[in-house]
């Protein structure tokens, strides 16, 4: 099965508050744009996605993403992350509606493409289906097979919400690079440890933070 996924990416500017331990103000955003470039790099290259649609309205980041191959989707909505998604994948089932539609977390910066390709693939045997993320709260990747809604609940506590809502949880092993996401300076040591993409790597390196 082939996927189409669907990146949120909110305005660079509010991105990533919570890194303000780690990182001043000036920093945030270009490290939020740097996480959102290596996610959809490495997206990019699984071989079970088609293409990626990056929801946003941040006109940089539109133009930065479009560069590495990205489809840009405005935020119409502008109500949040949930209708962000649901937009996301309504646009891409107007023109592809036999589309499988995963949403994936633009702040994986660490994610590799083949065990991005394991997580869809044990996707493609449900009708919905997600992956908790490494802190075991939150959800990385929800996605929804031909013919069925996305139906996401990203917020506090979406691993509960989303099962309850019907999607079936993967466990999977050996797939840190897709459950590690970063809102915090922890989370960032952690995807700095499994090795991230050159973007974040750059950005990171600037900040003396080490990945030990």
């Amino acid at each position: 099965m082939q996927w189409t996924l669907v990146i949120p990416l909110k305005p660079l500017a509010r991105a990533k508050s919570r890194l303000a331990d780690t990182a001043a103000d000036g920093v945030r955003p270009g490290l939020a744009l740097a996480f959102a470039q290596d996610t959809v790099a490495a997206a990019l290259a699984c071989p079970v996605v088609a293409d990626v649609a990056v929801v946003t309205d941040d006109a940089l980041a539109g133009r930065e993403l479009a560069a590495l191959g990205a489809r840009i989707v405005p935020d119409t909505p502008g109500s949040g992350l949930n209708a962000a998604l649901t937009h996301g994948a309504d646009a891409v089932r107007e023109m592809r509606p036999g589309a499988a539609v995963a949403a994936l977390n633009a702040d994986l910066p660490a994610l590799r493409p083949m065990e991005l390709s394991r997580v869809l693939d044990a996707a493609a045997e449900f009708p919905r289906a997600f992956l908790p993320d490494a802190a075991e709260l939150g959800t990385t990747v929800l996605a929804a097979s031909p013919g069925r809604a996305l139906r996401p609940v990203f917020g506090t506590d979406s691993r509960v919400r989303h099962r309850t809502s019907g999607a079936t949880e993967l466990r999977l092993t050996g797939v840190d690079s897709v459950r590690q996401d970063v809102d915090t300076g922890a989370d960032l040591r952690a995807a700095l440890a499994l090795g991230v993409g050159p973007h974040t790597a750059a950005v990171s390196a600037r900040l003396l933070i080490s990945g030990q």
